[in-house]
């Protein structure tokens, strides 16, 4: 008990209230701020009251939704969050009169108005931006401005940021202007990307343009994008452009040295978009793989197998290795089902019914027509070959063929075609007698 005694006699508890109250009514019970106070509350309702009316009078249509994808999730955090930019509205539209009518700063609604507006944008930003990094990163960004324009010390911060810099020449670089180019560069980046997949959605819904055509084309749009987003940033700040032929320079020796298969895999890339001989929806085969052109992107191309597994494959493959393709000029393939039967059925016939029952398949081209050919005798069959074409190779063959040799089964039984099986002839030419009489007890 002493000991706190002690303690509260040391920290003159007393006094400390004393000069709280001072404070408090020197500072907040004054009229000013009263009055400050008051105008925040009545923005505060008219922002209550007038809020969710407006998001109820604005409605927002399906068709409008397909129309205007890329806006439409910044209109809906917008909407959302219509309240409180409502309130902000008017706290800085006072803020703004107030100093330019009655000159006088409103410290405390700009105080109020500062950190709101802090508020709304990382609210705003959290809806749109993915990544959980990147929004923190924006997050910790704007509410450090918006306390640092609060209590009116941005200005100071951003000239001790300023005169921290390093000179190349007549080249300023500080670190103020790092900061302003990061932020430049992540709102190019994302307004380009936006603009990009605008254009991709387009292209894509264009009837006109070919498959390869449409993957050229936004591909060459996105990277002339994000490369003119990166010039207007080294421009911000105070680079000459024509400095960088000597950087380009230096990079194409890298690109040489260490860089020659992703150099080679787009230098593919671009060139099977331009000559057109592989388009997505291709069905191809690489090597061991076969399959249909799933994408066909600047540095690899995707191909799907039957079943189901993607191969991706560099587009110098495709350029220096031997592609069959099944689709480039027709989409028409033929195919060989070869069957035999026995040497005592009827050859004629069962050629009849092979020809028949292919023409009765639903893929199967009545034009060109299938035939079967009689290929061979065999060493215990007659060797036939069933000749048919049929169109879009990405649903493949093997039902086509398992049909056709279903159906072929059926009638093969039906008019008594024999499949064959391995027979041998053997010729006796010395036994034993004890092994003979064996044998014609069995007969008898």
């Amino acid at each position: 008990m002493e000991n706190l005694t002690t303690f509260l006699e040391a920290i003159n508890l007393q006094q400390i209230l004393a000069s709280f109250k001072f404070w408090f009514n020197s500072t907040i019970l004054v009229m000013d701020n009263l009055i400050q106070g008051i105008v925040l509350i009545v923005a505060i309702m008219i922002g209550l009251f007038l809020g969710p009316r407006i998001r109820k009078t604005i409605k927002i249509t399906e068709s409008y939704r397909a129309r205007h994808a890329i806006i439409y999730p910044l209109i809906t955090r917008t909407l959302a969050l219509s309240t409180h930019i409502l309130i902000l509205v008017l706290l800085w539209f006072i803020v703004l009169m107030t100093e330019t009518i009655v000159q006088y700063q409103s410290q405390f609604i700009m105080l109020f108005a500062s950190l709101l507006t802090a508020w709304v944008v990382i609210r705003f930003l959290s809806g749109i931006i993915q990544n959980q990094f990147l929004a923190r990163l924006v997050s910790w960004v704007t509410w450090i401005l918006a306390i640092l324009i609060a209590f009116d010390k941005l200005q100071p911060v951003t000239t001790i940021l300023d005169d921290i810099a390093i000179s190349f020449g007549q080249v300023h670089i500080s670190v103020l202007s790092v900061f302003k180019g990061i932020i430049l560069l992540g709102i190019l980046l994302w307004t380009v990307l936006a603009i990009s997949n605008r254009i991709e959605n387009l292209i894509v819904r264009s009837a006109s343009l070919t498959p390869s055509a449409k993957v050229l084309i936004s591909k060459l749009a996105k990277i002339g994008l994000i490369t003119l987003a990166v010039l207007i940033v080294i421009n911000s700040f105070g680079i000459d452009l024509t400095a960088l032929a000597v950087f380009g320079g230096a990079l194409g020796i890298g690109i040489g040295l260490g860089l020659q298969t992703v150099v080679s895999n787009l230098v593919s890339g671009i060139l099977l978009l331009l000559d057109k001989s592989i388009k997505p929806n291709d069905v191809i085969t690489v090597g061991q793989t076969f399959g249909w052109v799933e994408k066909l992107g600047v540095r690899f191309t995707s191909v799907r197998t039957r079943d189901g597994i993607e191969h991706i494959i560099p587009n110098e493959e495709l350029i220096s290795q031997r592609v069959e393709s099944w689709s480039h000029s027709d989409q028409s393939v033929r195919l060989r089902i070869p069957i035999g039967i026995s040497y005592s059925s009827d050859v004629r016939l069962a050629m009849e019914i092979c020809v028949a029952e292919a023409a009765k398949v639903e893929r199967v081209k009545s034009d060109p027509a299938p035939r079967c050919l009689f290929r061979a005798f065999g060493e215990s069959s007659l060797n036939l070959e069933i000749r048919v074409w049929i169109d879009d190779m990405t649903l493949g063959r093997g039902s086509v063929i398992s049909e056709i040799l279903l159906r072929v089964w059926d009638e093969f039984r039906k008019q008594g075609i024999q499949l064959p099986y391995p027979q041998r002839d053997l010729h006796v030419k010395s036994i034993d007698t004890s092994v003979m009489s064996q044998i014609q007890n069995l007969k008898g």
